[in-house]
């Protein structure tokens, strides 16, 4: 799937499943959400959600000069109609923020599903105040835990896939060396697994329906969800492992007087934090 179609695929998958990524971590047995918004919350000046989604992580930084962002209208309503706000629709590869204009940036099971990753990591620099704080949540190894690998066996084959085809495979463990390799310094590196409930019909159903699975039809999902649902029993819970990475920008050694200062002006001269329109 090249980008042209991975772009529209997850532009259809979120039209018609708004927060199901929200949805599904609410599931787990501890709080995604507020562990990759936790390096923010000290943070002074404007908080920038990256690809937000529902905005999960709004009701995590009370406190914070937040902004969430993303290309989805419907994810954007679902944050709007609870109050999570302000809002922007804006493409993750081009920030309608100046250069320099952003203390941090939360981009939360968002960096295995952008495109171009390239872009989006240089605009992120971009408006980025030297110093700023960058914390990152993805998917990461199973581990050799056997229930765990044989739970996601199962679900996997239940969907006939080998393996989950996001186009930045490479922003899950190597997270790190992906954030280094675009200047920024990496302050902690952590795995941690949560526990999703996968106790009832319901449960299978929803983990099914918030995979990306471009190639995957109708039928081939609803055979899926009959074949997982009679694995669901009272008690019974699958392996989530996650890895969050906070960076910072490094402080520069000189001041930055470049084509880059006009490049952020021509997209939104605001400070990220202003009130704008969801949609």
């Amino acid at each position: 799937m090249n980008e042209e179609e991975w772009r529209r695929f997850l532009a259809e998958f979120h039209h018609a499943r708004p927060a199901i990524t929200e949805h599904l971590l609410g599931r787990a047995d501890a709080a995604p959400y507020a562990w990759v918004a936790a390096p923010l919350r000290p943070v002074s000046g404007p908080v920038v959600d990256l690809a937000c989604g529902s905005a999960p992580t709004r009701t995590e930084l009370p406190g914070a000069r937040w902004v969430g962002l993303d290309s989805s209208p419907k994810e954007l309503l679902y944050a709007a109609a609870r109050r999570r706000g302000p809002l922007v629709r804006a493409d993750t590869a081009a920030l309608p923020f100046g250069r320099d204009t952003v203390a941090g940036v939360c981009a939360a099971m968002s960096l295995q599903v952008v495109s171009p990753l390239d872009a989006v990591l240089r605009e992120v620099h971009r408006v980025l105040r030297p110093g700023g704080v960058v914390a990152t949540l993805t998917p990461a190894r199973l581990g050799t835990s056997p229930a765990g690998l044989w739970g996601w066996l199962r679900v996997l084959r239940s969907v006939g896939v080998l393996r989950l085809p996001w186009p930045n495979p490479q922003a899950c463990d190597k997270a790190a060396d992906v954030l280094r390799a675009h200047g920024f310094a990496v302050v902690t590196d952590e795995r941690r697994v949560f526990q999703l409930d996968m106790s009832t019909r319901e449960a299978t159903r929803l983990l099914l329906h918030s995979l990306y699975l471009p190639g995957v039809d109708a039928e081939r999902l609803a055979a899926a969800e009959a074949a997982l649902g009679s694995w669901a029993r009272p008690g019974r819970t699958l392996p989530l492992p996650l890895r969050r990475v906070v960076a910072r920008l490094p402080e520069r050694l000189e001041a930055a007087g470049s084509e880059d200062e006009d490049e952020g002006a021509k997209r939104g001269t605001g400070e990220a934090g202003e009130e704008r329109p969801a949609a």
